[in-house]
């Protein structure tokens, strides 16, 4: 029987949200991460064996971690006890273990699961408050990222765990939740509801599932006076036009943000690139986040063009973490312009992606003899190092040798960019190689 749509509002904003309301209790209703969770693979193996260990999950927004955390709790029947490292301190840490020690491990003789939201933001204090614990067993630690955790975990507690790398969804994966939401939630199985387009939809979710259903639910509430919705990619964007500070009020649009932050950057527009950083700060943003992007724009998109971009985008990385905010508000800014305003080259980048997929065709060219160490004797027999010549011993510290395999030989993979500073780097190359950088 259909709800009355009143009705169907008015019951709508009394329950959890829909992701909420979405999340799956079972790795049989869990979607995407096959290559963790998929028959015979490590994750699923972990539960099946009931052989758990601490482990990290690292990934972008929406793509399961909290729920994957819970679902091997359930699964294993383990005491489960949270902490947000955003608002929990060292204080809360210890009590936690306290009462693992005190509870669990007496009552079942099975070590609880401790997760941790945004490990990556714990402090240093805080994570070596866990260390004890997890060393010895007192409860399995699982912490969520969305960075790089060899970046912000401290070595003891990451040499502890293990890490699995979750991946955005896919657009399969991703039609299956909205067809799931609309065939089994209390709200929307209840009413008539029909997908025309979904490239919208998907487009806007970014393959984060949480935003995926969020789309939906504002979407369908917008629509929620029609007996019938017939959800395509006009609906969707005019629906997300007008409702935007409901899609970003929990900072959904994180990545779309820094998106438009690094591209300003790039596009050399510091007025913009100035108030995405604005609106990342006033977001409540990790400073420590902005400043590791900054390091990347000066490599990939400054480069040669201006070396100093990295020196300048490191040293306020070093900064922020010093001084922390609301003070790094203003290195940032400073380096925000820095790079904004300088030349651009992604010369080094193309190089670097041009050489790995070339070091991938050739695993099999050998390094010219001249160019080996000979450390033992039959080495230096086999003539390894025969017909090397030392630049220091010439003038201006070059020697015209071969460096490259010899299958290889004559391929240019760094081509500058015709910035000032490239320019006068390619007529020193032109000099010394006018065989591969001809005027």
């Amino acid at each position: 029987m259909m709800f009355d749509n009143e009705e169907a509002i008015a019951k709508s904003r009394m329950l959890p949200p829909l992701p909420e309301r979405m999340r799956p209790s079972s790795l049989d209703d869990y979607v995407g991460q096959r290559h963790l969770v998929g028959k015979g693979c490590i994750l699923r193996n972990m539960i099946d064996n009931d052989n758990l260990s601490s482990f990290i999950l690292w990934g972008p927004p929406g793509t399961g971690k909290t729920t994957l955390a819970n679902i091997v709790a359930k699964s294993l029947k383990r005491e489960f006890h949270t902490l947000s490292a955003v608002s929990a301190g060292v204080k809360d840490v210890r009590e936690v273990i306290e009462r693992a020690k005190s509870n669990s491990l007496f009552s079942t003789g099975l070590a609880p699961i401790l997760f941790i939201d945004e490990i990556h933001r714990f402090s240093k204090s805080q994570q070596d408050a866990l260390l004890g614990a997890v060393e010895d067993g007192t409860f399995i630690l699982i912490g969520a990222t969305t960075e790089n955790p060899s970046f912000e975990v401290i070595t003891p507690l990451l040499s502890r765990c293990q890490v699995f790398v979750l991946k955005s969804l896919e657009a399969e994966d991703l039609k299956i939740l909205v067809h799931r939401a609309l065939e089994k939630d209390e709200i929307l199985k209840n009413r008539k509801i029909k997908v025309n387009e979904y490239e919208a939809l998907l487009r806007y979710s970014g393959g984060d599932a949480r935003k995926l259903l969020n789309i939906l639910e504002i979407v369908t509430g917008a629509s929620a006076s029609k007996k019938e919705i017939v959800i395509d990619n006009k609906l969707v964007t005019e629906c997300l036009q007008e409702n935007m500070a409901v899609y970003d009020k929990s900072g959904e649009m994180h990545y779309d943000i820094i998106s438009a932050f690094i591209k300003s950057i790039r596009g050399s527009d510091p007025n913009a690139a100035v108030y995405y950083l604005a609106r990342m700060l006033d977001g409540g943003e990790d400073p420590l986040f902005i400043a590791r992007r900054l390091c990347i724009s000066a490599a990939e998109d400054i480069g040669l063009a201006n070396p100093n971009a990295l020196l300048l985008a490191n040293s306020c990385f070093q900064i922020v973490h010093t001084i922390g905010m609301p003070e790094a508000r203003i290195p940032l800014s400073e380096v925000t312009i820095y790079l904004a305003t300088s030349p651009k080259s992604n010369s080094a980048y193309r190089a670097i992606n041009d050489a790995l997929a070339l070091s991938k065709q050739t695993q099999t060219c050998s390094v010219p003899l001249h160019l080996r160490n000979a450390p033992t004797k039959l080495m230096d027999e086999l003539g390894y190092g025969d017909g090397y010549r030392y630049a220091h011993d010439y003038p201006g510290h070059f020697v015209d040798l071969e460096f490259m395999p010899d299958d290889l030989k004559g391929h240019v993979i760094w081509e500058p960019d015709d910035n000032r500073k490239e320019q006068e780097l390619r007529a020193r190359m032109e000099i010394m190689w006018p065989k591969y950088y001809k005027k």
